[in-house]
């Protein structure tokens, strides 16, 4: 990510979270400090309970990271040496990196031009007798056609991952993101719109045995103490992360309604004023993790946009098979669409404490920018 470090405006208000909420997470923090109980203390079982009410999943096993929410599912799903897993070829690297990790072989696919997430229609053309799964990925915090790639999952008999680390708390045909799928992942990297203060992550899903798998690769697969049934990892959030997570909790609601307001507010004005931007469907909503336009010399603009004190963030500049580490270890055919998008999004500062002044001088900023003004 490219940001501007020097800007007037936050990217991501953070201070102004922790300042509302300043009782609740510092009293949270206490707890925790005061207990002693910083590995899988009680903070951690309430959070997890209270998450997967949120999301409307049976369990929520909480992580140390989104990248390990990913590469445990594919563990537990006992993904490995010689499958395929399909993924988006316009994504953060984690998603294909846990492929790799388990020895899959990521299968790339294009994106829709408009959404940027997964074009589920190319999917089913790349599935073959060693395809295991599929990870779609809710990109700028909207998820993508979700029934269109479960039905193909169930036609070929796969399992659907989804990478929720920037969609979750958005909406799907009435279902929350995390909850639509075999397993759903989330991140709460501090960026994110539910974040601690550090890394951590969750995997949910309404599967028993597979929950009991996930707890166990977690603890280095642990069934027992020093009782190891499973090769795993060590998986764990920090008690004191789940509990800054419980603080927020109280808050979220609010902020993803805010964030709703701001990111609809955005789509009028740039429409008005003709800036190409991230569409979002009518049957999903986003939390608008990111707000993101589409621009032209892009450096350019940026470069004005720093100059006006603007912060601005490039997710992602490569799709997947321009990244040295992935350009020959992943299949793929023509990825026009990734390939485009990623020459010209651009992500403005969007967060819950954004006010209508401080937007309007961001639009203002960029529509100059873009017109060489």
């Amino acid at each position: 990510m490219k940001a501007s470090s020097s800007s007037a405006l936050p990217f991501v208000d953070l201070k102004s979270q922790y300042h509302a909420l300043r009782s609740e997470i510092d009293s949270a923090i206490a707890g925790v400090i005061e207990h002693g109980q910083f590995i899988l203390g009680p903070e951690v079982g309430e959070m997890e309970e209270a998450l997967a009410a949120y999301a409307g999943a049976q369990h929520c096993i909480s992580v140390a990271s989104g990248t390990e929410a990913l590469l445990m599912s594919l563990m537990a799903l006992g993904v490995g040496s010689g499958d395929e897993v399909i993924v988006p070829a316009f994504t953060f690297a984690a998603t294909a990196e846990v492929a790799a990790l388990v020895g899959a072989t990521p299968v790339l696919v294009d994106v829709e031009p408009d959404t940027c997430n997964i074009d589920a229609s190319l999917i089913e053309a790349v599935v073959t007798e060693r395809t295991r799964a599929i990870i779609p990925v809710g990109l700028y915090g909207q998820p993508p056609d979700m029934a269109e790639i479960n039905a193909i999952a169930e036609r070929h008999g796969l399992a659907v991952v989804e990478d929720a680390a920037q969609s979750f708390g958005a909406d799907y045909h009435n279902r929350k993101s995390c909850a639509v799928s075999t397993v759903g992942c989330t991140s709460f990297f501090p960026s994110k719109p539910l974040a601690c203060y550090g890394d951590g992550g969750a995997i949910f899903t309404d599967d028993a045995d597979l929950a009991q798998v996930l707890r166990e690769i977690r603890v280095h697969g642990q069934a027992g103490r020093y009782h190891h049934v499973r090769i795993g990892l060590g998986g764990r959030m920090d008690t004191l992360q789940c509990a800054v997570i419980l603080a927020k909790l109280t808050r979220l609601e609010w902020e993803l309604e805010r964030r709703k307001t701001i990111g609809q507010r955005y789509n009028q004005l740039f429409d008005e004023r003709g800036i190409a931007r991230v569409v979002q469907r009518d049957d999903r909503t986003s939390v608008f993790a990111q707000y993101t336009v589409f621009v032209d010399a892009r450096d350019r603009v940026q470069a004005a946009l720093a100059d006006a004190g603007i912060p601005t963030a490039v997710h992602y500049p490569a799709p997947l098979n321009e990244q040295p580490a992935y350009r020959d270890s992943c299949v793929y055919g023509d990825l026009p669409n990734s390939a485009s998008v990623a020459r010209r999004v651009l992500s403005l500062p969007m967060h819950a404490y954004l006010d209508e002044a401080t937007q309007d001088r961001i639009v203002d900023a960029v529509v100059m920018a873009v017109r060489g003004g």
